[in-house]
């Protein structure tokens, strides 16, 4: 219940949720899944463009690691609202498939990630650089704290970022491309969860990772309770004179499972995202770019673009679309816990100007929770 960093998490403060984790109650709890973080923080006070101060980072998720780069998943994306950016994705609608990483940063930095992505892929896969490359990179805004026009995340910390993947626990809070990030009037960031589903004889995991950066303070909704205008924190974001909207931001959240789903079932994953959000609370403001990217690991092998010259067919196993429901259940869940997450695993943070961005006070949170019939035997 705490972060690798030791930092706690959602579960550790007695905040209840639905469904059963994986074991690490990550999106690595998918087999093969594998995310690699670098987290760029430097300089104090007031803002100087290409000096600082610099708080952001980069964040690749493999859906079969390293190793199975250009083996294709079966995915599916959804935009809830498109005030933000993820690239790749008319190739995604077009063919149902991602072969490349996917990576996550800062607004201003999806060139660099995108240039970067295709440095790796050039020299650890040649044999599909020599074809087309067209990487997913998505963003959010951390310019409250960032020097975002500053130009500090670079094709090498995209390298860096792919090299360094591993399976097994993540990091949370402002890490990665979630390092400058501000989520309901608090410190967001990088947040993950996970659930089981049993399904006829096997047993599947549904996995969610969240770059968390939306929402106005008082939305916030923990455990079915409205909290955030009586956490008694300031809420400087969100202060009259500031430039950014009440709300403002983005979030993106990339699901993966290793149940074997058509790529329109994927895309129906991506689409409960939205759900899994508005239990925390958001209404989905219009500056505020909500995009959502959804894989199964199922199938390998599958929905090459291959060119084919001796004819034959591909065959897919999946899902029922009947018996989709507990997955959707799954997403709901899963996202819910990792906003939660990226909101409990974190600390107060300055930045640019001076700008600031409080921690969630877990002991005012759990006393919330606790005078409002809250505890943590519900929802199990």
């Amino acid at each position: 219940m705490r972060t690798p960093a030791g930092k706690p998490r959602a579960r550790a403060l007695g905040i209840p949720f639905r469904g059963i984790p994986g074991p690490d109650n990550a999106i690595t709890d998918v087999p093969g899944v594998e995310v690699g973080q670098v987290t760029l923080i430097e300089g104090s006070g007031r803002l100087r463009m290409g000096e600082g101060p610099v708080r952001t980072g980069v964040t690749a998720i493999l859906p079969r690691g390293r190793a199975g780069v250009g083996t294709p998943v079966a995915a599916g994306w959804h935009s809830l609202n498109g005030n933000g950016e993820m690239t790749g994705t008319a190739w995604i609608e077009e063919t149902g498939s991602l072969s490349t990483p996917v990576l996550i940063t800062n607004t201003h930095a999806v060139g660099p990630c995108h240039r970067g992505a295709i440095d790796w892929m050039v020299a650890h896969k040649p044999e599909l650089a020599e074809a087309w490359l067209l990487p997913v990179v998505a963003e959010t805004y951390d310019g409250y704290l960032n020097d975002i026009n500053g130009g500090h995340v670079t094709t090498e910390h995209a390298v860096v970022a792919i090299e360094s993947a591993r399976s097994g626990p993540v990091e949370e809070g402002s890490v990665g491309g979630g390092t400058g990030m501000c989520c309901y009037g608090f410190k967001g960031g990088s947040g993950t969860a996970s659930r089981v589903v049993d399904y006829d004889l096997d047993r599947y995991t549904v996995g969610a990772f969240v770059q968390a950066n939306f929402g106005r303070r008082r939305e916030l909704m923990v455990a079915g309770r409205l909290v955030g205008s009586a956490l008694d924190v300031e809420n400087p974001m969100e202060d009259a004179g500031r430039s950014l909207p009440p709300g403002a931001g983005s979030v993106i959240v990339v699901v993966a499972t290793d149940a074997p789903l058509l790529p329109g079932q994927s895309k129906a994953l991506a689409r409960r995202v939205s759900l899994g959000l508005a239990r925390t609370g958001t209404t989905g403001s219009h500056f505020s770019g909500d995009i959502f990217l959804a894989f199964s690991t199922g199938n390998p092998g599958i929905l090459a673009s291959r060119k084919v010259t001796d004819g034959g067919y591909d065959r897919m196993q999946f899902v029922p679309w009947g018996a989709m429901d507990p997955f959707y259940e799954a997403v709901v869940d899963s996202v819910e816990e990792a906003v939660l997450n990226a909101l409990v695993a974190n600390d107060t943070m300055s930045g640019r100007d001076d700008n600031y961005a409080p921690a969630v006070p877990h002991d005012r949170l759990m006393h919330l929770l606790t005078e409002r019939g809250v505890n943590g035997s519900q929802l199990t």
